[in-house]
């Protein structure tokens, strides 16, 4: 008998929280953008999932961060070059998790940032919990952890 909970724990981490088909990015990473917010250029630094949809990490003129919707962004198709490489992983791409613990170590890109000259990629590293009575799916605001390209491998298919 297999154990069922560690077939659901695999496949959660693996499954694409926006579903079969990632939703196209409004702007690339890197790419120049406008914030109708806070009136003021930028560029994006990093995109992560959520379940509203894409959020984007924008680096202002005045080197603030804010993250902000995809509806508050207008694109200028223009890119910034940056003398680091560029991100190692790409957006829903299966990757091993180096230190997963008692999980499964699969899980997938959710998310992609550039923190302090160097990339992060956003993974789920903790499964929700299911209530005591089984009827309520209880997930952590913390499940998501921003880690290297150290700490992931490529998955060879």
């Amino acid at each position: 008998m297999t154990n069922l909970v560690q077939d659901l724990e695999q496949c959660w981490y693996i499954s694409p929280p926006w579903g079969q088909r990632i939703p196209p990015l409004l702007v690339s990473l890197l790419e120049r953008v406008y914030v109708k917010r806070v009136k003021a250029f930028g560029y994006c630094c990093g995109v992560e999932w959520s379940p509203q949809g894409w959020k984007y990490e924008i680096n202002t003129c005045c080197n603030d961060n804010i993250t902000v919707w995809g509806s508050e962004l207008i694109g200028t198709g223009n890119l910034r070059s940056l003398p680091q490489e560029k991100p190692v992983f790409r957006l829903g791409e299966l990757v091993e998790f180096r230190f997963h613990g008692n999980g499964p170590p699969v899980r997938i890109v959710q998310g992609i940032q550039l923190i302090n000259d160097s990339w992060f990629y956003s993974i789920e590293w903790m499964s929700p919990a299911i209530s005591e009575k089984g009827d309520e799916v209880l997930t952590s605001r913390d499940s998501i952890a921003r880690v290297t390209d150290y700490d992931l491998e490529r998955v060879r298919l």
